[in-house]
């Protein structure tokens, strides 16, 4: 995929089409790392690369399962599985945690497609603090938008995570991943360098 999002013919493409380019470069963040790199927390927060996308890939789901109107859990084990969320479990890969997050892309998909209209209400949950008590329902579409927002907020983050690692910032990180070549203005991270 490359730095930009190709052009699209409707509105439900180009949602999802900038979903999955916030999920790339929330990927992007984890190029070259070692196990305990994408584990490491080398800033003050309690953040790490791994543990970042594992998490957007849990509240990506249960985003889906809320569009779906799937049963909530209880709260004290809803909040239980929203920490573990953030940490790599132990003996949990890298190579884990990006198919757990490549399973949950294609079961948006898959629940997209099926949707005929974007307008069509998501009922907000009740009595969950954090959600609007004077709104009574969300659209397919802000929930799209939602996780876009999302996926970016935490790819940000994985961004500044993965510069306190190893110096490495996100063009020269993509430039590795995909495979660009080399200019006199941009060179592609490779192991070992940093800015």
């Amino acid at each position: 995929m490359a730095g930009n999002v190709p052009p699209v013919a409707d509105e439900r493409e180009g949602l999802l089409a900038y979903l999955e380019q916030q999920r790339h470069v929330l990927r992007i963040a984890a190029h070259g790392l070692t196990e305990e790199q994408a584990r490491a927390t080398p800033t003050r927060s309690s953040l790490s690369v791994g543990g970042l996308i594992k998490h957007t890939a849990f509240t990506e789901d249960g985003w889906i399962d809320i569009l779906l109107q799937k049963p909530s859990k209880p709260m004290d084990e809803a909040m239980k599985e929203y920490e573990a969320g953030y940490v790599m479990a132990d003996g949990e890969t890298l190579e884990d945690v990006f198919a757990r997050y490549d399973e949950v892309a294609r079961r948006t998909a898959d629940v997209i497609a099926e949707i005929a209209d974007l307008g069509q209400p998501v009922p907000v949950p009740k009595g969950v603090p954090w959600y609007p008590q004077d709104v009574d329902a969300w659209s397919v579409r802000w929930v799209l938008l939602h996780l876009i927002e999302e996926t970016a907020r935490h790819a940000g983050h994985a961004d500044i995570i993965r510069e306190h690692i190893d110096g490495a910032t996100a063009i020269p990180l993509m430039a590795a991943a995909e495979g660009w070549p080399e200019t006199p203005w941009l060179k592609p991270w490779s192991p070992g360098q940093s800015d």
